[in-house]
């Protein structure tokens, strides 16, 4: 009699609760049509690799073809070695997304030559990820019409109610949330066969029922839920935390890493273009592009063998993705503001565009520039108006400037050295955030050469002094440290001023 592991599987190719894609008879033709190459990409958990082998099974080709991994290290030498082969039958290369560049390129470039020569006697099929095709057209943006492309999708409801009605048939069992269970896999076959486990393990139901009539299962989707999370939890949340806190936990800064993971976790599919992303959050924007284009976000998936196992970073696509259902179940489903305080930031929420804006004289912009790029480092959002010359570019620049420093910026960081009360660019910031003084929203930093008494209306707020002659660099880190502190010191009483304040109206209500 059939156990439950085995007919509601948490992993492998299912037995017993098969259910065909839509694509299904396209894979099984595109398979069996001699030497013509095929591309099968789709978001993970839904069944790609379990059709695949289906149809091979159907097909009579399983014991003839060959199964690689782009997973598996010690299948890379023998895909490298792939091109120098004639008449290697049917080749499936799984995860083609995970090779190293040059082994894609490798292999491009062998399928089109398979398809230029018309080889019958060589098949080479490539499993990916989403957008797999897309990346193949990086190396070689003719192949794609040399093969076969099919992308298989997130499957209906329709369809994992047929999953689980043949594991209800299997188990003799009806499973009364079996409608919820439909909706809330969100269209994995794999978080489907997750859910129906837990619900037959909670229902003590562990092996095939044998009486005339199914035995009725009852559970509330909550629980399962509930238990779901919390088998998945201490396998996940080391991870989703290291991810979150990148190479690095900084407290003032705009957390990308972790705003990353939380685009992710809002994906239909578990695939996230980070440069749409962006574009939907430009108060983000700063910080995000830094850790992807400085590569700091490559670097911290490769050099972490736990990482590198769930998620990936296609830069030629920017696409970062997800390789495990289980794990977008679990992201889908965290509350945010209490994971972000968990990983050890103080909020998620930011309320301005910047949270500096750097007010200068142009003879001053090396100084400048050294202290923006250091802040930025630092994962804080600094409008510095070089970085956005491309913006600024056809606007009118009053209009675009007028509201950074007036409102747009959580502080304004006025280099106030002999030179800046005489250029007029600086005369006119100066007049967006000069009532903002009251408001402890400007940070004056005085340089040491100046005239006394210049800037007698900044000295009535604190700032910190800068000496032109003597050493830069250790200077702009301790300028650089105090104004962190000063940034982590205020996204603290903002976290907890929000959180009275939902007490405050959770209470009213």
């Amino acid at each position: 009699m059939p156990r439950i592991d085995e007919v509601f599987k948490k992993s492998g190719v299912p037995t017993h609760t098969f259910v065909e894609p839509d694509e299904y008879d396209r894979v099984r033709v595109a398979i069996q049509t001699p030497g013509r190459g095929v591309i099968i990409e789709g978001p993970s958990g839904i069944g790609k690799t379990s059709c695949i082998k289906r149809a091979l099974d159907e097909t009579g080709l399983a014991e003839s073809c060959l199964f690689l991994s782009g997973r598996k290290q010690g299948d890379i030498p023998l895909i490298n070695e792939l091109p120098t082969m004639r008449s290697i039958g049917v080749v499936i290369i799984d995860d083609f997304h995970r090779l190293p560049p040059a082994s894609k390129q490798k292999i491009t470039d062998f399928a089109k030559t398979l398809a230029d020569e018309e080889d019958t006697t060589s098949k080479i099929i490539l499993i990916g990820i989403n957008r797999a095709g897309q990346t193949l057209v990086e190396y070689a943006p003719d192949l794609l019409h040399r093969v076969e492309t099919i992308r298989v999708g997130r499957t209906s409801v329709e369809r994992i109610r047929q999953l689980i009605e043949l594991g209800e048939r299997a188990l003799n069992c009806s499973i009364s949330i079996s409608r919820e269970i439909s909706e809330e896999a969100e269209g994995s076959f794999a978080m489907a066969q997750v859910l129906c486990h837990e619900v037959c393990l909670q229902g003590k139901l562990l092996e095939t029922r044998v009486a005339p009539e199914p035995e009725k299962i009852g559970m509330s989707l909550p629980a399962i839920r509930e238990a779901v999370l919390a088998d998945l939890g201490p396998r996940f949340f080391p991870i989703a935390r290291e991810f979150s806190t990148g190479n690095k936990l900084r407290r003032e800064g705009r957390a990308p890493y972790l705003h990353l993971l939380l685009w992710l976790s809002q994906t239909q599919e578990g695939a996230l273009d980070t440069k749409e992303a962006m574009a939907a959050n430009p108060d983000l924007k700063g910080s995000v592009s830094q850790v992807i284009e400085k590569g700091h976000l490559n670097n911290l998936i490769a050099n972490s063998k736990t990482i590198s196992e769930l998620i990936h970073f296609e830069a030629k696509t920017d696409l970062l993705t997800t390789e495990d259902p289980k794990f977008l179940y679990f992201i889908r489903n965290i509350i945010w503001s209490k994971f972000a305080r968990q990983v050890g930031y103080f909020s998620i929420d930011f309320n301005s565009r910047y949270d500096f804006a750097l007010s200068f004289a142009g003879e001053d912009r090396s100084v400048a520039e050294s202290l923006a790029h250091e802040l930025t480092i630092r994962e804080i959002s600094v409008f510095y108006d070089k970085n956005e010359q491309h913006r600024i570019l056809a606007n009118d620049v009053e209009e675009y400037l007028a509201p950074i420093y007036r409102s747009e910026s959580k502080f304004v960081i006025a280099l106030l050295s002999k030179h800046y009360p005489k250029k007029i660019w600086t005369k006119f910031e100066s007049e967006q955030f000069k009532q903002r003084f009251g408001d402890g929203a400007v940070i004056p930093i005085w340089y040491t050469d100046t005239t006394p008494g210049l800037f007698d209306e900044s000295r009535r707020v604190g700032g910190l002094s800068f000496d032109p002659s003597k050493e830069i660099v250790e200077q702009l880190a301790d300028i650089v440290e105090a104004l962190c502190k000063k940034l982590e010191e205020m996204r603290q009483v903002e976290a907890k001023n929000s959180e009275q304040q939902s007490l405050f109206l959770a209470s009213g209500a």
